[in-house]
């Protein structure tokens, strides 16, 4: 896994430590930690950003923390697990592992050119 994907995922995390933060903060230390976790989230998903297309960051982003924040409610506050929404978090973990396999990040592509991999795909369909 690369970088700008482990990154990602990292921001997803800290994502729903910060969403279960705004709901259930009630301490300055947990406002502090919640604030804390808000800063770092944007900061990776921005350095993320800077080598993933924008449309899949966001999109990976998204559903990492909402799939994460249904399932922390799940297991560690007791929130009912209606079938449901555990098939509609299934389906958003799909989508979320689609757009990982189909999306190249610039390094790769980089990569690639540098190999010569463009240029015969580029040979072979003239």
């Amino acid at each position: 896994m690369q970088k700008e994907w482990l990154l990602l995922f990292l921001a997803g995390i800290f994502e729903v430590v910060w969403v279960s933060g705004l709901k259930h903060a009630t301490a300055w230390w947990e406002w502090l930690i919640t604030l804390t976790a808000i800063w770092f989230s944007f900061k990776v998903l921005i350095d993320a950003a800077k080598k993933l297309p924008i449309g899949t960051v966001y999109a990976v982003f998204t559903g990492l923390g909402t799939a994460g924040t249904v399932m922390t409610e799940i297991l560690l506050l007791q929130e009912p697990a209606h079938p449901l929404k555990l098939a509609f978090i299934a389906t958003l973990s799909a989508g979320v592992i689609g757009l990982k396999l189909v999306t190249k990040d610039q390094g790769e592509k980089a990569r690639r050119k540098e190999h010569g991999v463009d240029r015969v795909v580029h040979r072979r369909s003239v």
